[in-house]
C-alpha cells in the first residue's frame, strides 16, 4: 500500500510512502530532457535503476557520484556537480534527483536550488533519516568548517519518494539512528508515535513491517503540516529542530563521525533536561525521552569533559539571534515552545543529565 502525504504552501507537492516507487519519477519531471542523478558510491546499483527508469521514459540521465555521507556536503563537491551540469548543457527545464540518505538529498537539493537560480528536483530517500527528515520540507544545505547546514536555500522539491523497499538493505545501526527523528516527531506533535515505539520496539525497527510504515507516514505528516504553515522557519518550523542544537554541536565536535540520528538522540535528552531545569517540563515527560530512546538502543549520553567544546559550538547554531541562544523545549507533551537566552548554569545543569 502506498500512502500519500500532501505538503501544502506556495509550492505544494506530494510525498509518496510505499514500495517500488521509482516508476513514479518520470511523471514528476515531465518536460525534462536531462536529469542529473546524484548518489554516493554504495548506492550505485540503486542509482542505475533510477537512471534506467528515466531512460526508458525518454529522459537522458547524467549519473553523478559524490562522496558518501557528510563528506559529500561541501562547497567543493557542489561546484563539481555544477560544472558537470554546465558541461552537459542543463537548462531550466532539466532537473536533479538525489538518490540516498539525508546527506545526498541535502546536496542534491542545494545543487538544484542554485543551478540557474532553481531547477526542479526530487529526492529518492533510501534511508529512514532521509525519509522522515531531510527529504521533506524543502530545506537544502551544505556544511562548512564553521558548522553544519550553515549554507543553504529553501527550495521545495517537485515530489518526494520514500521507497520502503530500500530500508531492507539499510544497516541496522542506520535504521536505528533514523528513529531519533521519528521519536522527535512524537514528542513535539504526535504522541501516538511514542505509543507505537513503546508497545513494540522490535516492530518499530522491522523494515518490512506495518509499524515502521505507519511511523514513517505519521512523521512525514508532522513535518508536512509544519512546513505548509512555515516554509522559511520564521515561526513554528523551528520546532522541528527540537534536540538539534546540541546534536549539531556533537556532530561538529565528532567531525561528523557520529550518525546524525545518534547525535539527535542525545540532543533530545538534553533538551528535555533543559525544559525540566527551567521549570517548563514535567518530570515524567522529561524522563520518558530517555526511556523511549533506550528502548530502541539509541545513545542517551555524551562525555562530560566535552561540554566546553559543545557549548562553544552551539554559539553558531542557526537558531541563535545575535549572542543569544535559542532552544526548542517542551511545555508539556506535544507542546513545543522557544526558550531564549537560558542562563549558563541552566545549560550546564541540563548537560549533567547526559554527561557520562
Amino acid at each position: 500500500m502506498t500512502h500519500l502525504v500532501s505538503v501544502g504552501g506556495a509550492q505544494p507537492y506530494d510525498v509518496l510512502v510505499g514500495s517500488r516507487l521509482t516508476s513514479s519519477l518520470p511523471a514528476l519531471l515531465a518536460g525534462a530532457a536531462q536529469v542529473a542523478v546524484l548518489y554516493a558510491g554504495p548506492l550505485g546499483a540503486r542509482a542505475a535503476e533510477v537512471a534506467g527508469e528515466l531512460a526508458a521514459a525518454g529522459v537522458k540521465p547524467l549519473l553523478l557520484e559524490v562522496p558518501d555521507a557528510e563528506s559529500g556536503k561541501t562547497g567543493e563537491v557542489a561546484l563539481r556537480c555544477w560544472e558537470r551540469l554546465g558541461a552537459a548543457g542543463f537548462t531550466r527545464s532539466d532537473a536533479v534527483v538525489g538518490v540516498g540518505g539525508g546527506a545526498v538529498t541535502d546536496l542534491a537539493g542545494f545543487v538544484a536550488a542554485c543551478w540557474l537560480r532553481g531547477v526542479r528536483w526530487v529526492p529518492v530517500a533510501t534511508s529512514l533519516l532521509g525519509m522522515v527528515d531531510a527529504a521533506v520540507g524543502g530545506k537544502t544545505a551544505i556544511n562548512t568548517d564553521a558548522g553544519k547546514n550553515l549554507v543553504g536555500a529553501f527550495h521545495p522539491p517537485a515530489g518526494v519518494l520514500c521507497d520502503l523497499a530500500d530500508l531492507a538493505t539499510l544497516p541496522a545501526a542506520d535504521l536505528r539512528a533514523g528513529l531519533a527523528e521519528v521519536i522527535k516527531c512524537g514528542f513535539i506533535a504526535d504522541p501516538r508515535i511514542l505509543e507505537l515505539v513503546e508497545a513494540d520496539p522490535a516492530a518499530a525497527q522491522a523494515p518490512d513491517g506495518p509499524v515502521l510504515a505507519e511511523l514513517i507516514t505519521r512523521s512525514v505528516q508532522v513535518k508536512a503540516t509544519v512546513v505548509a504553515a512555515d516554509l522559511r522557519e520564521s515561526g513554528q518550523r523551528e520546532y522541528l529542530n527540537y534536540g538539534h542544537t546540541l546534536a549539531h554541536a556533537i556532530e561538529r565536535e565528532q567531525r561528523y563521525r557520529w550518525r546524525h540520528g545518534d547525535a539527535v538522540a542525545v540532543g533530545l535528552v538534553f533538551a528535555a533536561a533543559l525544559g525540566r531545569v527551567t521549570g517548563r517540563l514535567d518530570d515524567d515527560t522529561a524522563d520518558r525521552h530517555r526511556r523511549v530512546l533506550e528502548l530502541v538502543g539509541l545513545p542517551v549520553g555524551y562525555p562530560a569533559p566535552a561540554w566546553p567544546a559543545l557549548r562553544s559550538a552551539m554559539s553558531v547554531d542557526k537558531k541563535a539571534r545575535g549572542a543569544q541562544l535559542r532552544f526548542v523545549v517542551l511545555d508539556g507533551l506535544a507542546r513545543p515552545s522557544i526558550l531564549a537566552g537560558p542562563a549558563e548554569e541552566q545549560l550546564a545543569a541540563a548537560y549533567q543529565e547526559v554527561a557520562q
